[in-house]
């Protein structure tokens, strides 16, 4: 993939979060140089295809490898009903992937269109100003504006409430009076690759299909040409840019190999301007086209109807959003939150909901370090407990009841939960991280669910806490903390693993087993006592009074252990200059007052060393050091390559959410009304929200500290903490606090 590609375009209206121009930041204009994008198609429907040489299959396999795009997303969607197991994205006047049969699944890379006069400009509409809309707040159907030289085209999407399929339906008119020719163009990756589909007619439709499933591609009165071609080779918009607009090659078949498709709608932008197009799925092509056909005979108006009316039913039946937000903005934020985290489940799968519908930095392009599809379309137990209190939060308790019996479905033969697992359940990456073994029995508190298949799922994690042993050291040591990097003693997993011991014990008693607590109630005691002389130290560079630390390699945090950071850090760290703010677990799970000393000194420190004070409000970095994120540049994160020297992790919105359910604590209600606030003025125009936005050093001028980078776009832990702070807030304490574990650490 280009660096152009990666980096994106100005975005028309008021769209504060893209108004940097990407290209601005490598030097040079989005339409300099053209991108190997591509289209498939064949001559379908009504015969008035140009003349053109060429036929049959497509030379030049299998093209140029596959690439994801890139994961700021302005939209996401889906119908509520589980007969249609397909999502969309849309990025950068484009819709970028589509997943189906399930959320860990990409199935294509990009759907655009591509409008030229057939003499003077050839141009996508990813490559002009194009303003993405969401219309209605919690209703998924967006419309993106795209403006060319001489052109308008308004795509509106939505997906097929009753199939696996996704409707867009595009307006297209000339501004100048010139007629247009406007295509469709469509790069497949079935099966989460792209680079071994094949492609071929069938049925009037433009068909991708591999071993496991394919796809249909077809428009409302047919394709008046088409081609199929090897992305960045011979692809239709390698050849449309090459030839100002006319196609010297109909191909009908490629593959296999990263095949793109491209067909011709039957639109001039004067006497015809509108059209709607289908992408329909199937285990194979007979079904795919059937898909497509049926939606087709449904119709834009009747789906899109339908599919509103479903999420329209859905919101109606939860609370109003609380009085805690104060402004329109904010309460539409937290409508489209509740939306974002609903359509993060699998429809296959109930419970299994994903991180992030996104691929970001080298996850989507760098297949040394991806050579699989994963990351953030996967299950993180961790990310599942946010996402189901946040729901539960907002009235959704069956959600909440969903997660954790996929929680308790998953659970590994040995006790643990894995680090992270596609959606049907299979693990995929694993790092054992004991606080997301706990972060079940957590969520079963909050649900107090305490029948017996519960418990005994419970209690076998329970137990492989107690055993565990990594490194030559014993629990709560983790093989990875909650940033996944690192092994220690780390606050944040300590404090996890203690709170999750005393809830699993006060629900062994309710569910008539109380014989079984007292070994888990006092390790949690014993970890507890010694929790301070695992992570806090009193000889680090930053307070001459004691601190937490992020973590300790081995539990003595007044030496001067060194150790690798990783993220392009090369050198390696004293582990007291190293602080994050995780101590903050042990208050919001009640272990720690917020008023002990050491944590207020802890919040001194790193108030001084990671927070920053954007127009968005402060916010913090992740811990000292960070490199998880973009270049110096805003070139992607990448690692282990010669010529990425330095990244730098940027600030993290959930945070402000972490500091505000410590404040409530503290006894400060108004202080976490502003945390709110700021969480909620890092979200975009289309009130998705992110994982990162952008620090006090931004890479170009025009960028605005405090909006959302080039990081996963939505994040769904970050809609569901401002789902569960505008409760909190509401409220005047956080909506999970496990009150038992306050109740045993902190009563007297």
């Amino acid at each position: 993939m280009s660096t152009m590609d990666v980096l994106e375009v100005t975005v028309q209206g008021n769209s504060s979060r893209r108004d940097f121009v990407r290209a601005a930041l490598v030097g040079a204009s989005v339409l300099a140089a053209p991108l190997p994008f591509a289209g498939t198609a064949q001559a379908a429907g009504r015969s008035d295809a140009r003349t053109a040489t060429g036929s049959g299959a497509a030379p030049g396999g299998p093209g140029t490898p596959s690439a994801f795009a890139p994961a700021d997303k302005l939209g996401f969607g889906t119908a509520r009903e589980r007969r249609s197991p397909v999502w969309f994205t849309l990025e950068g006047g484009r819709m970028s992937e589509t997943y189906h049969p399930d959320l860990s699944t990409p199935a294509s890379r990009e759907t655009q269109l591509v409008v030229t006069d057939g003499r003077s400009f050839v141009e996508r509409a990813s490559d002009v100003p194009t303003r993405t809309e969401l219309p209605e707040p919690g209703v998924p159907v967006y419309r993106q504006v795209s403006t060319g030289h001489g052109w308008q085209a308004v795509a509106r999407y939505a997906t097929d409430p009753q199939r696996a399929a996704v409707l867009v339906d595009f307006e297209v008119r000339s501004t100048n009076g010139s007629p247009l020719q406007v295509y469709v163009l469509h790069d497949p990756s079935l099966s989460a690759n792209g680079d071994d589909d094949r492609a071929l007619p069938q049925g009037g439709a433009l068909v991708a299909q591999d071993a496991k499933s394919a796809s249909a591609l077809m428009a409302e009165d047919g394709f008046a040409e088409s081609t199929v071609g090897y992305f960045g080779v011979n692809d239709g918009w390698t050849e449309l840019r090459a030839n100002k607009g006319r196609l010297p090659h109909h191909y009908s078949t490629a593959g296999p190999g990263n095949v793109v498709q491209l067909g011709r709608l039957r639109l001039d932008g004067i006497a015809h301007t509108r059209q709607t197009v289908v992408l329909g799925y199937g285990t194979d092509a007979t079904e795919a086209v059937g898909t497509a056909r049926r939606a087709l005979r449904t119709g834009f108006t009747q789906a899109a109807h339908d599919y509103a009316s479903g999420w329209r039913a859905y919101l109606a039946a939860l609370p109003k959003p609380p009085a805690s937000l104060r402004s329109a903005r904010e309460r539409q934020l937290y409508t489209a939150s509740v939306m974002t985290l609903a359509a993060s489940e699998d429809k296959n799968n109930p419970g299994a909901f994903i991180a992030s519908p996104t691929m970001p930095w080298a996850f989507g392009t760098d297949h040394q370090l991806a050579p699989v599809s994963g990351s953030y379309h996967l299950v993180w137990p961790r990310d599942l407990y946010h996402i189901a209190t946040g729901l539960l939060a907002a009235g959704d308790h069956g959600a909440a009841e969903r997660a954790l019996d996929y929680l308790l479905r998953t659970q590994q033969p040995d006790g643990h939960w894995a680090q992270n697992t596609t959606a049907n359940g299979k693990p995929f990456w694993t790092g054992v991280q004991l606080d997301e073994t706990a972060a079940p029995m957590l969520l079963a508190w909050l649900l107090d669910r305490h029948d017996a298949h519960t418990l005994d799922r419970l209690a076998r994690g329970a137990d492989f806490i107690l055993g565990y042993a990594t490194d030559g050291h014993r629990a709560p040591y983790t093989q990875q903390e909650r940033w996944e990097e690192q092994s220690g003693y780390s606050p944040s997993t300590i404090a996890s693993v203690i709170a999750g011991l005393v809830c699993l014990a006060d629900l062994l008693h309710r569910g008539g087993r109380g014989g079984q607590a007292a070994k888990y109630l006092a390790a949690a005691d014993t970890w507890r006592d010694s929790v301070n002389g695992w992570t806090v130290t009193r000889t680090g560079p930053y307070s001459s009074k004691p601190y937490y630390l992020r973590l300790t390699k081995d539990g003595r945090p007044d030496a001067g252990t060194v150790y690798d950071l990783g993220n392009n850090n090369p050198a390696p760290v004293d582990q007291r200059a190293v602080v994050d703010a995780g101590f903050l677990e042990l208050v919001r799970l009640g272990i720690k007052s917020a008023a002990d000393p050491v944590v207020r000194n802890s919040l001194a420190v790193v108030d001084r060393h990671l927070s920053v004070l954007t127009p968005s409000g402060r916010h913090w970095h992740r811990y000292s050091h960070d490199g998880y994120g973009e270049q110096a540049d805003g070139a992607p994160w990448d690692v282990n390559r010669p010529e990425v020297r330095h990244t730098s992790g940027r600030l993290w919105p959930i945070f402000s959410g972490e500091r505000a359910e410590y404040e409530l604590l503290d006894g400060d209600r108004h202080a976490a009304a502003g945390r709110l606030r700021d969480l909620a003025a890092t979200a975009g125009e289309t009130l998705l929200l992110p994982e990162q936005v952008w620090d006090d050093q931004p890479p170009a001028p025009r960028v605005r500290p405090g909006t959302p980078t080039t990081s996963a776009t939505p994040l769904a832990w970050t809609h569901a903490q401002y789902l569960r702070l505008a409760w909190s807030v509401q409220h005047g304490r956080p909506v999970e606090y496990p009150t038992v574990v306050a109740e045993r650490y902190l009563r007297g």
